[in-house]
This record gives C-alpha cells, structure tokens and sequence, in this order.
C-alpha cells in the first residue's frame, strides 16, 4: 500500500514540474531539433551520412 502512495505522489510531482516548465520545454525542444539538424546538415555536406 505504501509503494501505490509514494508513486502517487511522484506522478503529481512530475505532473507539477511538466506544468510549471512548459515553455522552457518546449523552447528546449526546438534547441534539441536545431542541433540535430546542424548535426545532419554537416554529415551530409561532410558526405559522412
């Protein structure tokens, strides 16, 4: 019983952090993209890919 509480509480903890930082997530997310793209771009040009 005790492990169905903590987990509980973990998931509204995580629900919480999700909630507040949704725009830094989403900004990060467009960074994650960008670097990828960078990433492929250079393979490709470098003919790595």
């Amino acid at each position: 019983m005790a492990t169905k509480t903590v987990e509980m509480i973990m998931l509204t903890e995580i629900k919480d952090i999700l909630t507040r930082s949704r725009t830094t997530l989403i900004e990060d997310s467009f960074g994650v993209i960008s670097l990828f793209s960078l990433l492929i771009a250079g393979l490709y040009l470098s003919g790595s890919a």
